[in-house]
């Protein structure tokens, strides 16, 4: 059936408002914080509880994001915010926004994370908490942040959560496991490395990141387009359509440096499956974690695989690890919108000691 002149009205105004004012239609970031600290460009938040929330007894809660995404990802919808129901839960809550490095920060590396921002940062956590045993609960690159930092040395990190922790690149299935071979053999027969060439030209610009993330999934972007068309006349759909584009298309960029080590260590020498850090003259071991830990990882996850993840099990030796397979993507295991139903309360069940497979549902 044709739409009437009504639906045709009311398609092409949604559609006018998506393009000219998506930012009134956006629903992310909503919860309310407070910015309690600095380190260079990052900040630290602290979500305060509601009124009538008791946090006495709950350890402090540390949100530690990847790079490359804006911190929409952790609020994404009111009725969809992991900030929001940790919060709830009455677990005193902190949050690392990474800020936007531009071309100035392309000297930051792993390097200046791991042993500059996070140590400075998780001092203030514990400055405004009152409590020194912290949990650690990253999401992909965050989760690599998270362990590696815990690997440092630092005696007070109580519990991991590890939501699609990057280890093994070289795993079967790992997308970039087919460049090391190219990359070592360029490095022996030539001697060049990448970080032999200058920081600023690794600098990925955050249009690139969000290009990227989308063309990991070509098809799947493709059908999001074709059903925006499809539901024009629905104004809860344009809405949150524009809620996860305000997520999408605004990722931020790699700082050159970050580039260099990732391309290095990560994706040519993978480290990490050797438990190691992807940090130069280091030697620091995914051995000596003795810390609680949660690993999640997705059965469809494309950019970090199950098996890339459970490599990790074997290398924390002295850690108690659980690892839990849920269903979804790399995305939609931190924030999809089946997260709150099948993967928040198993998490929520694991944090208050009980096993994670146990708040499976049924």
């Amino acid at each position: 059936m044709l739409p009437t002149r009504t639906q045709l009205a009311q398609r092409l105004s949604n559609l006018q408002e998506l393009i000219r004012h998506p930012d009134q239609l956006n629903q992310a970031g909503q919860t309310p914080f407070e910015i309690i600290a600095e380190a260079g460009i990052a900040r630290l938040r602290h979500y305060p509880a509601p009124a009538g929330v008791d946090t006495r007894g709950k350890q402090p809660i540390v949100i530690v994001p990847p790079l490359a995404v804006n911190m929409y990802i952790y609020d994404l919808f009111p009725q969809r915010s992991l900030v929001a129901t940790l919060r709830d839960q009455g677990y005193p809550l902190y949050l690392i926004d990474w800020g936007r490095p531009g071309r100035r920060e392309a000297h930051y590396t792993m390097a200046t994370y791991l042993q500059d921002f996070m140590p400075r940062l998780l001092a203030q956590v514990r400055a405004h908490s009152g409590q020194h045993k912290l949990t650690l609960h990253g999401w992909s690159i965050g989760a690599m942040f998270s362990y590696a930092y815990a690997a440092l040395g630092d005696p007070d990190i109580d519990r991991l959560v590890l939501i699609g922790p990057p280890c093994d690149y070289h795993a079967p299935n790992m997308q970039n496991r087919h460049l090391a071979k190219p990359l070592k053999a360029l490095q022996e027969r030539t001697g060049w490395r990448v970080d032999k060439s200058p920081q600023a030209l690794w600098h990925v610009p955050g249009w690139v990141n969000a290009l990227g993330f989308k063309l990991m999934s070509p098809a799947g972007t493709l059908r999001g387009y074709a059903e925006l068309l499809r539901n024009l006349d629905d104004r809860r759909y344009i809405s949150a359509h524009a809620t996860n584009a305000a997520f999408l298309d605004d990722m931020v960029a790699y700082p050159g440096g970050v580039t260099q080590d990732m391309i290095r260590f990560l994706i040519t020498e993978n480290v990490l499956a050797q438990g190691r850090l992807p940090i130069r003259g280091c030697d620091a071991s995914l051995a000596s974690i003795t810390a609680r830990v949660l690993i999640v990882v997705g059965d469809k996850d494309p950019i970090i695989t199950p098996q890339a993840s459970g490599k990790l099990i074997g290398l924390m030796k002295q850690a108690h690890c659980e690892m839990i397979q849920v269903p979804g993507g790399h995305m939609s295991i931190v924030s999809g919108s089946q997260a709150p139903r099948h993967i928040w309360p198993q998490v929520s069940a694991w944090l208050d000691g009980k096993s994670a497979a146990s708040a499976a549902p049924v």
